[in-house]
């Protein structure tokens, strides 16, 4: 009889305690059920900011692997740009792989890792494909007009080299005395050619951080390193990346001239122009778009070119080498190409510009 009013009084106590928590209780239980039933939080673009190969780069991604952390993502991105730019492909690093081949005897194979063999295996594949108009040998040139890392470093004090200087100089250029093994990886010269790749590895660059991102199966991003592009997927609302065009002007603040979709496809974008890296000289203005047939900076009216293509290398040195090309040129060997291309042409006797495009782009003008 004690031990059931024991039970009792337990029970009893079990019941209170119960009918004093059930909001509680019932709080709790909406609570983990809402968990259960909510939506995933939206996604977030998420930006990381930086400077390489003398530029600046802007990075978008939707939302961080599970793999990796932010700071693990943003580390693995300055590592990959440091060894393209620093390690490799700097003119600027005196110990860059591409510097210290500059500095060889000609003759010999110089051993070179499998990304600058490469990128000068490609730099050479455009350079036939445009028939040389692409030409990464005309470094001397590029240096001798002040727009090279050599300035400062100039025979005279005049910025304007003369005709005789001009074709001692093209002597030393010329994309042919330049040879390429990707197996082993080697690099050779013929006669002492100063290589550059700054119409190409920016481009190369934005590749290797989209193959790192595909690498974490990332599936929507956003990368731009000084103007050239890899873009991939769409962002959290649905909505397509654009990517815009500039005006050709130097101004302060950009300005937008077009506009064009990605369509959520993944592709490359590269553009060039002869609006910012420039200088006149008793009136006249001097590009630091150097034509290797003639020595001297391009007096074309193309002001600006942007090509879309499958990878940024490509698109790179096909935007370079259409603005040392001119309009006419080019318009004429990416219609033969099949390639998606704007072009932006300066109005004769004004300030104003008019576009042309290949039928490939303009299905990229219409989201």
């Amino acid at each position: 009889m004690e031990r059931a009013l024991q039970n009792n009084v337990v029970v009893n106590r079990a019941l209170a305690l119960i009918k004093r928590m059930r909001y509680t209780l019932l709080f709790l239980l909406i609570y983990f059920i809402w968990l259960w039933m909510r939506p995933d939080a939206a996604p977030q673009i998420y930006q990381l900011n930086g400077a390489t190969m003398g530029t600046k780069y802007q990075i978008l991604v939707s939302g961080f692997p599970d793999s990796v952390s932010d700071s693990e993502l943003a580390a693995g991105i300055e590592q990959r740009l440091y060894r393209v730019d620093r390690e490799l492909m700097s003119t600027y690093a005196p110990e860059s792989e591409l510097s210290r081949f500059n500095r060889s005897e000609p003759g010999e194979w110089f051993d070179v890792s499998q990304e600058l063999a490469h990128v000068v295996d490609r730099a050479l594949y455009y350079s036939e494909l445009t028939d040389g108009y692409f030409d990464v040998t005309v470094g001397p040139l590029v240096n001798r007009w002040g727009f090279g890392p050599l300035v400062g470093q100039r025979i005279d004090q005049s910025r304007i080299p003369d005709e005789a200087e001009i074709q001692s100089l093209r002597l030393q250029t010329g994309y042919h005395h330049l040879q390429v093994n990707l197996s082993p990886p080697q690099l050779r010269k013929d006669s002492r050619v100063y290589v550059d790749l700054s119409g190409i590895a920016k481009g190369f660059g934005a590749d290797v951080i989209a193959e790192y991102f595909d690498s974490l199966n990332m599936t929507s991003y956003f990368i731009e390193i000084g103007g050239e592009l890899r873009i991939k997927g769409v962002k959290p609302d649905g909505s397509t990346w654009v990517p815009a065009i500039e005006r050709p002007v130097d101004s302060e603040q950009p300005q937008l001239y077009q506009v064009f979709y990605s369509r959520g496809e993944s592709l490359a974008v590269a553009g060039s122009g002869d609006y910012r890296n420039y200088f006149e000289q008793d009136g006249v203005r001097y590009s630091h778009e150097i034509d290797p047939f003639t020595g001297r900076p391009v007096s074309h009216a193309l002001a600006a070119v942007t090509v879309i293509a499958d990878n940024a290398t490509t698109a790179d040195a096909l935007a370079t080498a259409f603005m040392v090309m001119g309009e006419e040129k080019s318009m004429e060997l990416a219609s033969r190409l099949g390639l998606a291309v704007y072009f932006i042409i300066k109005q004769a006797g004004g300030d104003g510009f008019i576009e042309r495009f290949t039928p490939e782009f303009s299905a990229y003008m219409e989201e």
